[in-house]
């Protein structure tokens, strides 16, 4: 039987098929005596049986952190590296784009009678100029066309706060700027949204659907979704007031309870947190030499502790790509995946069903990542939606702002601390926030996780609108704020010390302030703290400076507790005007811009 979904604005749930289910039991309960096992699992599985033994094999297409990618990402968020046969790597260029991945997804589910389609949260959010001015409208549209059956939320999805994420899920137009298309009222997510550990602080109960149950010809998989538990450190606070963020493990063992209750055995998980492989190529074999022990971050602990009543866990946040083992609490194996992001790759996982115990076969459990290639046919939909929204965006985006002369890179690489497009950023919030009466900033701090892309130079040099949206599409508005050096030294070791232990977070820095980091340090020693220059001085403890940075920073954001503390805050412009009006006052078609040099913090290895 087909699977039906409701609408309601509660949230979209799968609807029991009672009638096939009686009807199954009718079946089974009818075979005579001594009839064989195979015989009844196919009159459990259908009228004619063929094909529908005990063992039924489940397609899980799965993928992770779009980000609003419906045109196909260009430069470095539209490569991946590939190990070849003989241990060599080599790159991969022109993935990616929601038309190409619609294509793909299609291409994979033929001839699989049972096919899931699963996505780890950041599907929306921080997302290219075409779906992010209409508040990733276009996105949810395509993700419906691509026939997603369910997703987590993740962090980004909270961007525009739990209100806006409320009307995502269940439609309607946007409260301030109404309707886009005239006639025509946003439909809202057609698969659920699921928040398993998003809950109200005074009454406890889930924001959205903690689970969702996909059925068909009897065949049970339920799946619990959940965002990391640290999301409330990386999105803007008013959006989540009154919300809590619970523990992974906790929220994930609670749920799996929950669905056995209902007779669901066979459980996936949907998380949006995740781990870093020891190569950042795709196929890498995180299972060499032995299960998960390629692969370290969050994801490895959560895995380890999370229930063996689940079968797999889908992943995301960290952008990588793997396909792993990681032995769950009682030693057995189970998959863990994550496919990249933006579109680039997708993963295919087949699980075996068992009719007779629901569950999972789990020692069958198969998985791997595929890459989105361009060479595929443009899916037809999909195209047409993203032509008829490039329309409406038209006059906005195709603006010219300014010149570049080179591509600015925002290279993604572990290990890359200094980044040439995340310093421009820096040397332009400061120059928009330097004037005595637009803050008087004496130096800017950019959060590298606020840049989004690299600013890929065209033919003609010009940079539009939507390129430099789609660097920094938060559109968060900038502040100057006191801080003595005391306090900006401590917003350094902060890069790489308390929540920002594990996966250090380095500020970008405005062209005046130098450090040293050194690596072969551990936590906050690692910032050499009589290094720290501002303008060729020495930081003195105990002067104030001020310092512009935006408010995503200012309110702790990121693991930076010490940068919410800064007095005389003064609220500027956007990060987006800030960065534009720099672009335009700085190059010209004769004068473009080339990327600056990352000469800034030292390195010590």
């Amino acid at each position: 039987m087909a699977v039906k979904r409701s609408k309601s604005k509660a949230g979209r749930r799968i609807l029991a098929a009672g009638a096939g289910l009686a009807t199954v039991g009718a079946l089974v309960a009818a075979m005579p005596a001594g009839a064989s096992q195979d015989a009844a699992d196919a009159a459990a599985g259908g009228t004619n049986g063929k094909g529908w033994g005990r063992m039924v094999d489940v397609q899980l297409l799965s993928f992770n952190d779009l980000h609003g990618n419906l045109e196909p990402p260009a430069g470095s968020s539209a490569r991946l590296t590939r190990i070849k046969e003989d241990g060599t790597t080599e790159t991969i260029n022109n993935v990616g784009g929601a038309e190409y991945l619609a294509t793909h997804l299609e291409q994979a589910r033929a001839g699989h009678r049972y096919s899931i389609t699963a996505a780890a949260g950041d599907m929306i959010g921080a997302s290219p100029l075409l779906s992010g001015i209409f508040h990733d409208e276009p996105t949810i549209e395509a993700l419906n066309e691509m026939k997603l059956d369910v997703s987590s939320v993740g962090n980004h999805e909270f961007d525009e706060g739990a209100r806006e994420l409320s009307r995502i899920q269940n439609g309607g137009c946007h409260p301030v700027e109404g309707c886009f298309e005239e006639g025509k009222t946003f439909e809202g997510a057609n698969f659920p949204y699921l928040a398993a550990n998003v809950t109200d602080e005074k009454s406890g109960k889930p924001l959205l659907d903690p689970t969702f149950i996909w059925e068909k010809d009897g065949v049970r998989i339920g799946f619990i979704g959940v965002t990391l538990e640290g999301t409330a450190n990386i999105v803007a606070a008013d959006g989540i007031k009154g919300l809590k963020f619970g523990d992974e493990v906790e929220t994930i063992n609670k749920y799996a309870k929950v669905l056995e209750r209902k007779g669901v055995k066979s459980i996936v998980a949907l998380l949006h947190e995740g781990g870093m492989p020891a190569s950042g190529a795709y196929n890498y074999d995180c299972d060499t030499p032995g299960a998960g022990a390629g692969i370290s971050g969050p994801i490895v602990d959560i895995a380890k502790n999370v229930s063996p009543q689940v079968d797999a866990l889908v992943t995301g946040h960290t952008h990588q790509a793997y396909a792993c083992t990681i032995p769950d609490p009682s030693g057995k194996p189970r998959t863990v995946t994550s496919a990249a992001s933006f579109g680039r790759l997708y993963t295919d996982t087949t699980l075996t069903y068992d009719r007779r115990t629901k569950d999972i076969v789990r020692t069958a459990v198969a998985s791997a990542n595929h890459v989105v290639t361009r060479d595929v046919e443009e899916h037809g939909a999909i195209h047409d939606l993203i032509e008829r929204w490039n329309v409406l965006a038209a006059p906005i985006a195709n603006r010219p702002v300014g010149h570049i002369g080179e591509t600015i890179e925002n290279p993604n690489d572990a290990g890359v601390y200094e980044k040439p497009l995340g310093n421009l950023i820096a040397d332009a919030q400061l120059a928009g926030l330097s004037p005595a009466d637009k803050g008087g900033a004496q130096l800017a701090l950019m959060n590298p996780g606020g840049v989004r892309a690299p600013l890929t130079k065209r033919d003609d040099g010009v940079v539009t609108y939507r390129d430099a949206y789609t660097v920094q599409p938060f559109t968060n508005m900038m502040t100057s704020v006191d801080l003595t050096g005391a306090q900006l030294l401590t917003a350094l070791r902060q890069q790489v010390s308390g929540a920002n232990l594990a996966s250090p977070k380095i500020l970008q820095v405005s062209k005046n302030f130098t450090y040293t980091l050194d690596l072969t340090k551990a936590g906050a020693d690692r910032i050499v703290a009589d290094s720290v220059r501002l303008n060729g001085e020495p930081l003195e403890p105990s002067k104030t400076y001020r310092v512009a940075m935006n408010e995503f920073l200012t309110g702790g954001g990121d693991g930076f507790p010490v940068l919410a503390t800064g007095a005389n805050k003064l609220v500027g412009a956007s990060d987006l005007d800030v960065f534009i009006d720099y672009l335009t006052a700085n190059s010209s078609a004769a004068q473009p811009l080339k990327a600056p040099a990352t000469d800034r913090i030292k390195i010590v290895r």
